[in-house]
């Protein structure tokens, strides 16, 4: 099987919703006004609520309450409101997912611990977008849902050949599958029409060096992923770890990010544990 075969019978893979697409087109036209995006989010109540939910919240840090959508595009811009729409549309659309297969409240918590020490990462880079690396984080591993969810069999059988033969969960499935849970995630991604940006991040984030865009992204959601595993491994099912062993820095990857100094990495963890309760508590609402 390859992962267009995968795709073909898309039953149990999640499409998002038609305002997502609605918000997307009004947010690339230049001409469009603020309330004009407010209007469309508007339409979708449990959306705004998880929107003003997030951006009240110590993640940005406002000192004033935001009360509308429009509001807060003129506060954080257009390019950060359209991430933040991202994860908050994409998290909702995975809830059906059956806990004997993977426990999703340990996927998310990964996922968001990845998503925030990228952020940091691009911080401290003087990124001009930080949120951008936060969903790229936060995406990273969403091919892992998509496998399990459609080929739950293969998906356990590569679990437990990873763990027996000690090996990183990502080789073990591309020599049960031919393909890794981040070609798939990259290939949803792609399907979604998310940015590019998400797409390359996600699909080399084992492989940075093969990005051919946007290398520094999937160099900081890698070393980003490496810190999330040492902090909150993913589970399956019956409180079964993913990977037995951690996935490797990546050499090219830190010498990409330009590293400072040796403690770097443990200063970026330390100020990821620091916001991590806060932000999952916030983030896991919408899943």
């Amino acid at each position: 099987m390859d992962i267009q075969e995968l795709f073909q019978d898309d039953t149990k893979i999640p499409s998002l919703p038609e305002v997502f697409y609605q918000f997307k087109e009004a947010i690339d036209d230049p001409e469009s006004s603020f309330e004009e995006i407010g209007e469309i989010i508007g339409n979708d109540p449990g959306l705004t609520a998880r929107l003003l939910k997030i951006v009240n919240s110590a993640f940005f840090g406002f000192p004033s309450k935001v009360e509308t959508i429009s509001h807060a595009v003129g506060i954080i811009g257009r390019e950060q409101l359209n991430d933040l729409v991202i994860s908050t549309v994409v998290m909702a659309q995975f809830k059906d997912i059956p806990q004997s297969l993977i426990d999703m409240r340990s996927f998310w918590k990964h996922s968001i611990a990845c998503g925030l020490s990228a952020r940091i990462i691009a911080s401290q880079k003087r990124e001009s977008n930080p949120e951008r690396f936060f969903v790229a984080g936060l995406l990273h591993d969403i091919g892992l849902i998509v496998i399990c969810n459609k080929l739950p069999s293969l998906f356990l059988n590569t679990a437990l050949r990873s763990k027996s033969n000690k090996e990183t969960f990502h080789k073990a499935e591309i020599e049960e599958m031919g393909f890794n849970h981040a070609d798939v995630g990259g290939f949803l991604l792609k399907t979604w029409e998310l940015p590019k940006v998400f797409e390359e991040a996600v699909k080399f984030h084992h492989n940075p060096a093969n990005a051919t865009q946007f290398s520094l992204e999937a160099s900081v959601v890698h070393i980003a992923d490496v810190l999330a595993d040492d902090f909150h491994s993913l589970k399956l099912g019956h409180n079964t770890e993913v990977s037995p062993t951690h996935p490797h820095l990546n050499e090219d990857a830190l010498k990409y990010i330009d590293l400072p100094d040796d403690t770097y990495l443990s200063t970026i963890r330390i100020l990821m544990e620091k916001e991590f309760e806060q932000t999952a508590e916030i983030f896991l609402q919408t899943a």
